[in-house]
This record gives C-alpha cells, sequence and structure tokens, in this order.
C-alpha cells in the first residue's frame, strides 16, 4: 500500500491564512472530499500537493515511484491541437512512454542494423507491454465517448470551457496515477457522464481527492471529508451524509467547551481581583493558568452560515408567457413553437444535455435574446434579477464594501428591520478585516458570493439563475436553497446539479435538443430513475426485435502498425525461447527458496509479456484480413 505524507502544510494569501500546519495521511483506496467555503484554500491545497503551486512551509512526501495525476478547474492544452494530439501531448508517464517508443520505432525502421537502437526499441517495447500502453488510444477514445466528446478531429481551440474540462478529465484517467486530484469534476458534465464517473472511481485502483460542490458524488464517491477552515484542517470518516452529522457533533462539543472555559474563567478572574494580600504566594502556578485562559478567550472560529432575510417586491399574478416562441442560435435548433405560461411562487428547473440551448432560453426571458418569432410577456410587477454564468465585470481596485453599497446602503428585511451593507456582508461570510478588501484579492468564488449578494440586496420578486452550483461552496448553496424555500416569488434554474434541482425545483424543463423540450413534475432524481428504466426496456425491445451489427473493423494499419507486424512473430518466438531456459532453472534450484522465488517472478514477467505480444498479434491479424 503506497502512502502520501504531508506534514505541516502553511500557504497565506494576503492577509487570510490558508493553509496553518495541515498534516494528512493518504493512502490507496482513499477517496478523500475536500470541502470548505469558498476562499478557505481547497484549490491552494491541491495545487501543494500537485507541486505546481508548493505551499510556503511544509512537505509533501511519497515514494520515489509515486504518480500524481492533476485535473485542474481550468487544464492546460494546446489550442492548435486536435483533440487526442492533446491528450497524449501531456507530460504525464504513459504518454511520455507512447512517444518514446513510437521514435524508436522509427528510428529502428531507419536504421535495423543498428544494435543501440535495436536495444532501445526493445527496452521501450517491454515497458510497452509491462504498462499496457498498447490499450490506451482505445481506452482514451472509451472515455471521451462516456463524456459525450467523440469528435476526436476537433481542434482544441474549437472547443467550449466544459469540453476542454472533459478532454482534461480524459488525460488524466488515462495515466491511472496512484493519486487523482480532482478539481470540481461535475462541472459540465451531462448526468449519464457523472454516473460514469462515479462508478469509475469506485473501481478505481488508486487515491482519490476531490474538490466538488456536488453532494450526491461527494456521498456516492468517497470515504473520507477533509474540511478547511480558517487554514486548519479537520478529518472526517464516511461520505458526505456522515461529514454533516460529525460537524454538528463537533461543533456542539467546541461550544460546550468554551461555554465551560469561560465560566472558569470569570471564576478565575474574580479570585485575581482579590489582590495580593489575599492569595497566597504560592499561587504563581494559579496565576500563570489564568494568563493562559485569558488568552484563549474568544479565540475559537468557525465558518458562520449566510443568513439571507431579505424583503422582496410584490409579485402580481402575470409573471412570465412565452408564446409560439422559436428560436436558432449557432444553427441549432433551440425552441421551435415554445409555450409556457409561469406564474407567481413556481420553481422550474431546466436540464438536459450541454449545447441544447439552456441558458439561452434565459437569455430570452431576460431580454438579452431575441426571438426568431413568437414573443414573451413580462408581468407589470416582475423584478427580475438574472444570476449568469459570468460574473458581470468588476474593476479590480473596488473594494468590496463599496461594490455593494452602489446598489444601497442598507436594506429592509422580511420583518422590517434595516440591515447595513457591512451586516448584509458579514452574513454572506465576508468578516469585517475582508469589507475594505480590494476586488481582485478575493477568490473566483468569493467573487460569485459577493456577485449573488448584490443581486439579491435588488430585493427581485423573479430569480433567474444559470449555474449556481458551479462556483459557489456547499455552505452558500445550503443557505440559497432555504432563502429559495421561503422565497415569495418565482425562480427559474438552469443546473446539472442533481442534489440542487431535487431542493428548489418541482417543474422540469428537459432539453433534449433540437428543440424538443419534456416536461415533468417532482424530484430530478426521480425523473433520472424513471428515464433509465425505459431505456433499458428500450434497449432489450431492440436487441429482441433485430440482431446486433457487426462491429466495423479498422480497414487498414498504420505505417507504425505495419512495422510492427513485420517483427512481432519473432518477437513472440524471441519470447516463447527463454522460457525453457527459466524453467531448468527453477528446476535445478528447487532448494535455494531465494533464487527459486527470483526465478518464478522473472517467468510470471515473461508470461505476461508474451500474453501481451499474443493479444497484440490478434488485434494487427484481424486488420490485415479484413
Amino acid at each position: 500500500m503506497k502512502q502520501l505524507r504531508a506534514t505541516d502544510l502553511k500557504s497565506t494569501y494576503g492577509e487570510k491564512v490558508l493553509l496553518d500546519q495541515v498534516s494528512f495521511l493518504i493512502e490507496t483506496g482513499d477517496r478523500v472530499g475536500i470541502v470548505g467555503v469558498n476562499g478557505t484554500g481547497k484549490t491552494t491545497l491541491l495545487n501543494a500537493i500537485a507541486g505546481t503551486n508548493p505551499a510556503e512551509g511544509g512537505s509533501v512526501e511519497g515514494p520515489n515511484d509515486y504518480s500524481i495525476g492533476y485535473l485542474e478547474q481550468e487544464p492546460a492544452l494546446n489550442g492548435e491541437m486536435k483533440v487526442m494530439e492533446a491528450i497524449f501531448a501531456g507530460a504525464q508517464p504513459i504518454f511520455q512512454l507512447i512517444r518514446d517508443y513510437e521514435e524508436a520505432l522509427n528510428d529502428y525502421a531507419e536504421n535495423p542494423n543498428d544494435e543501440k537502437i535495436l536495444n532501445r526499441y526493445t527496452r521501450l517495447e517491454a515497458r510497452m507491454n509491462q504498462e499496457e500502453a498498447w490499450t490506451a488510444e482505445s481506452e482514451v477514445k472509451s472515455i471521451l465517448t462516456q463524456l459525450h466528446l467523440p469528435d476526436l478531429n476537433l481542434s482544441v481551440a474549437a472547443l467550449s470551457g466544459g469540453q476542454r474540462k472533459r478532454v482534461g478529465l480524459a488525460q488524466v484517467l488515462i495515466q491511472a496515477p496512484d493519486l487523482l486530484l480532482l478539481d470540481e469534476p461535475t462541472n459540465h458534465l451531462d448526468f449519464d457522464s457523472i454516473a460514469w464517473l462515479e462508478k469509475y472511481l469506485a473501481d478505481y485502483k488508486g487515491a482519490v481527492m476531490t474538490v466538488t460542490h456536488d453532494r450526491y458524488f461527494l456521498d456516492r464517491v468517497t470515504n473520507r471529508i477533509f474540511e478547511l477552515s480558517f487554514g486548519k484542517l479537520y478529518i472526517y470518516q464516511g461520505n458526505y451524509e456522515r461529514y454533516v452529522t460529525a460537524k454538528a457533533e463537533r461543533v456542539e462539543a467546541e461550544k460546550t467547551a468554551e461555554h465551560k472555559s469561560a465560566q472558569l474563567y470569570q471564576k478565575e478572574l474574580a479570585w485575581m481581583k482579590t489582590g495580593a494580600k489575599a492569595r497566597s504566594t504560592k499561587q504563581k502556578a494559579r496565576e500563570n493558568n489564568f494568563r493562559e485562559l485569558a488568552a484563549q478567550q474568544g479565540t475559537r472560529q468557525e465558518d458562520g452560515e449566510i443568513s439571507v432575510n431579505l424583503g422582496q417586491a410584490r409579485l402580481g399574478k402575470k409573471v412570465i408567457n412565452i408564446i409560439d416562441a422559436n428560436l436558432t442560435f449557432d444553427d441549432r435548433i433551440i425552441l421551435k413553437d415554445f409555450n409556457q405560461l409561469i406564474q407567481g411562487n413556481e420553481r422550474i428547473g431546466i436540464t438536459g444535455a450541454n449545447g441544447t440551448g439552456k441558458s439561452t432560453l434565459l437569455n430570452a426571458i431576460a431580454g438579452n435574446q431575441q426571438l426568431d418569432s413568437g414573443q414573451i410577456e413580462i408581468g407589470e410587477t416582475v423584478k427580475m434579477a438574472y444570476y449568469t454564468q459570468v460574473t458581470e465585470p468588476i474593476p479590480d481596485d473596488k473594494r468590496v464594501i463599496a461594490y455593494l453599497s452602489e446598489v444601497a446602503e442598507e436594506v429592509t428585511d422580511r420583518d422590517g428591520n434595516k440591515i447595513s451593507a457591512a451586516e448584509l456582508l458579514e452574513q454572506f461570510l465576508f468578516p469585517p478585516f475582508m469589507h475594505g478588501t480590494l476586488i481582485r484579492q478575493l477568490s473566483g468564488g468569493e467573487k460569485r458570493r459577493l456577485y449573488l449578494l448584490k443581486l439579491l440586496i435588488q430585493q427581485p420578486n423573479v430569480l433567474l439563475l444559470d449555474e449556481p452550483t458551479n462556483d459557489l461552496d456547499i455552505a452558500t448553496l445550503t443557505i440559497l436553497e432555504e432563502y429559495l424555500a421561503s422565497f415569495n416569488g418565482t425562480v427559474i434554474t438552469v443546473s446539472h446539479d442533481r442534489y440542487f434541482l431535487d431542493k428548489v425545483a418541482n417543474q422540469l424543463l428537459v432539453f433534449e435538443g433540437q428543440g424538443v423540450i419534456e416536461r415533468a413534475n417532482g424530484r430530478f432524481t426521480d425523473y433520472l430513475s424513471q428515464a433509465s428504466e425505459v431505456k433499458h426496456d428500450n434497449k432489450q425491445s431492440k436487441a429482441q426485435a433485430k440482431p446486433a451489427e457487426p462491429v466495423s473493423k479498422k480497414k487498414k494499419l498504420t505505417w507504425a502498425e505495419q512495422k510492427e507486424w513485420e517483427t512481432i512473430e519473432d518477437d513472440i518466438a524471441a519470447l516463447e525461447a527463454k522460457q525453457a531456459p527459466i524453467e531448468a532453472a527453477m528446476i535445478e534450484n528447487g532448494a535455494d527458496f531465494a533464487k527459486l522465488s527470483e526465478l518464478q517472478a522473472q517467468l510470471e514477467q515473461l508470461n505476461a509479456d508474451l500474453e501481451a505480444k499474443m493479444e497484440r498479434w490478434e488485434v494487427l491479424s484481424e486488420i490485415v484480413e479484413s
């Protein structure tokens, strides 16, 4: 079992301490979910482990052969390359091995009598067999198909941000490292792709660490939770559901301990005030204990709760009416004779495959996208707020409090109380020391949280939310869900987050592409379950209705495969010739256990190489004979 040990990691960002002497151990089979409020250092921790941005202090140590694969939020890919080229251009060992082998094969084809070149080619070929690198290309294609990116001839530059993320995910999965680091892996994935990834990670042989807002994903994948809070790391055993319970128990225990400490402090303070004459000269230790106790008062920190208790404008009966809407965008049919009456206090979830036009519909409702035909009627009392996927431009040199105060210096909550901008910031987990912070010093998640607050203090009665879970932390999402539950207005949200949709939507518009939109009522996970059953039944019906079509075969060998085919039978014969001498040596050394073990290991490796070579021969022979 391989282990990775992090010891006393320390990182800061401006006035914030992100990692404060953080230590932990990762072992093979661990499935770790990293949670915490935006800006607490989750990505910083992944960067420190991966070595892309090492911590300022501490160490990360593992075996010399320990490998780490890192899916960053924005994978670094060469835009000029095609999808497969970009994947195999990665710096990971398996991709380097494939490139080295192809280079050696070319050199050998040009100089077959050069012994040095032959030895290099033979050595690399053995490594290709040992690491099963022959199947890398087919595995990449399989992964990309599961992630709904089958067009391998696209250039990286032509891909959307979500498609680039999927290419990066395929690149990191194919290398099968000892530790997978995944930063928001479910962002931009369709539901069947997420389900496939959950199963893939459940069967993964190494360790996994992931930062994600997807609570169902955390529940189904993780067996440990790391929580970052004010620089400290809290470790919990079990999945996300178990973490929620365990954290509540920890916080309650800390509050109890703090209360007892405060009571003891008051008693000791009274004793100290009795004066020096009333105290024995032998009480120096007690005086020292008092000073330590005094230093501890009020030092406990915990992530607060986002309290959203804002008032809102009155909403009339007429809200939104979409009539005979038709819309084509980028040669794709988004809406086709679409009609939808949206009334007060409705909760509509919009979901479906990427690229089917979900966000485009929100843009049309918000007036940012014109219909080709039809109309969208907006009620006179509607006061709309639109939380878009991209935060509005914010001057980097503007301070947090100034950004919020531009909308309102104070607002009225549902109970009629006045709340200042500073108080609102504290409720949204921006402590006082951050109110004067420049916007450029905030993390991406903190900017999104601030953007959401700015929209809510405008006191809208219709909320349009476009993928709100992509950048908000779980704590913010939880309180947003509670706010929406008591929101006396209409909510229309586009999301791929199953948990969030289950919490906030009771009506569904499922975009299937080319203007086909299915309507459903109830929880989204119930809809997915029913759709899965229908899909399964249809597959069985088709299988019984007609025989399976023959799998299309590759018609021609590539140049490299032709060279490989020319020598593969000789390679097999050479491997077979090595078996007999090893077996004879095992008989001769039957009493020498150490030597026998060494020979047995050699024979097992030889048999594995031979089996891989035979399988490769079968693949190539099918192409030759087709």
